[in-house]
């Protein structure tokens, strides 16, 4: 009973905060492109597993289910669900509380909400990458998808770094950045398969589309002071892998 419940789950608060983003999309010119979509299947649960940039990822990763006209249930962690402005709107559009100390819960509500036919968002790196590279993944988003039978959707996003990201002053009123958003095609991992190697093969797929999405970026940093929102492989001045995980071990840094 309580999956057919889920799967009327009454939209109120979402869409009208989906017109509002896009809304500021246009009033920003925010120059997105989303490539793929045809991905994101127009029926039925699936998981959305996203590489994860910025702060402002879970919106634009979103974004590249509205063609299939999915909504995204994103598993974020719980104290952004505490806070006064952003928890009941939290709240309204049905996304995912995760307690890091205790995620079995929040582990099995998405499992039975990707059953009921929802879209659940996850971003496997659990924290944002310093290093624009895609970061080791935890298992959860294959083994969430195993578990309740459906595909996993992987997805880049790029440009969003540009905005907010660890590390950075906020820019949110920046004009003419370009934001990319790609699909790739599905996997459907088996219970019986080895989680870990999927996950690998998952993180292949991701580091692919972000590849994809940073060589044709159609802009460039417009001084040396400005690289700061490239990889270091690319140019960049951002962090290499090991020096961001470096970052990230420090006390408080993988918040």
């Amino acid at each position: 009973m309580r999956s057919r419940s889920l799967e009327r789950m009454a939209d109120f608060v979402y869409p009208p905060i989906v017109a509002a983003a896009r809304l500021m999309f246009r009033l920003l010119d925010n120059r997105i492109r989303v490539e793929g979509a045809e991905h994101v299947p127009a029926r039925g649960g699936a998981v959305i597993a996203c590489t994860h940039v910025s702060y402002l990822d879970f919106i634009y990763c979103g974004l590249g289910a509205r063609p299939s006209k999915r909504l995204v249930r994103f598993m974020a962690k719980h104290e952004v669900f505490d806070h006064r402005i952003a928890g009941p709107l939290m709240r309204g559009m049905h996304h995912i509380p995760v307690d890091r100390s205790a995620g079995r819960a929040s582990y099995a509500e998405a499992v039975e909400r990707l059953r009921a036919g929802q879209v659940v968002g996850v971003f496997p790196e659990a924290t944002i990458s310093r290093s624009f590279t895609v970061k080791q993944l935890k298992t959860g988003a294959v083994r969430m998808a195993a578990d309740a039978g459906v595909p996993v959707v992987p997805m880049a996003v790029w440009g969003t770094q540009r905005l907010w990201t660890k590390g950075r002053p906020k820019d949110l009123t920046r004009r003419h950045v370009p934001i990319s958003v790609i699909a790739g095609e599905p996997m459907n991992p088996q219970p019986d398969e080895d989680c870990e190697v999927r996950t690998k093969d998952l993180r292949v797929r991701l580091s692919a589309l972000l590849d994809r999405a940073q060589a044709n970026y159609p802009q460039e940093p417009t001084s040396e002071a400005d690289r700061w929102w490239l990889p270091a492989h690319l140019g960049g001045t951002a962090p290499t892998p090991e020096a961001a995980a470096e970052l990230d071990h420090r006390p408080g840094g993988d918040d």
